[in-house]
């Protein structure tokens, strides 16, 4: 399955989880393993390496954050990773915010970018910033 199927389908499901919570403040989600190039890096240690991918859909009011295999981000250990903005539409954008944190895309127009980001203890927040009531997420990093 090629890496656009998978994000698709993860954004899909996603979707589906947040708005079948729409009245929570919790989604529950699953926590995933991050992959770096080298080795999997567990809950609690310190990830240096990995690429995160961060989409909108040219199609549908869709946003994710992922890992490089395509799983949904719900908590990631502290460290430096690159995030990498797929945004192929000129409707909407990437923004992620955090602590020490705030890298977007333009939302007139489409960029595939990599940014250079380090994750400290703390909670984050991405979002569409024209559609931010319904296109957004959220992720904690644990030092």
């Amino acid at each position: 399955m090629s890496i656009t199927r998978v994000v698709l389908v993860v954004g899909l499901a996603v979707t589906a989880l947040a708005v079948a919570g729409c009245g929570g403040g919790d989604e529950n989600a699953a926590e995933t393993d991050t992959t770096t190039t080298e080795t999997t890096t567990e809950t609690g240690g310190t990830a240096t390496g990995t690429k995160l991918i961060g989409s909108v859909a040219s199609d549908a009011y869709t946003i994710t954050l992922t890992t490089e295999d395509g799983a949904a981000v719900t908590s990631l250990p502290a460290g430096t990773y690159t995030l990498e903005i797929v945004d192929k539409t000129d409707i909407h954008n990437f923004h992620l915010t955090g602590e020490g944190v705030d890298v977007t895309s333009e939302v007139s127009g489409q960029e595939d970018e990599n940014y250079d980001i380090t994750l400290v203890a703390g909670s984050y927040h991405y979002q569409c910033d024209p559609h931010a009531s319904q296109m957004n997420g959220d992720f904690e990093v644990t030092g």
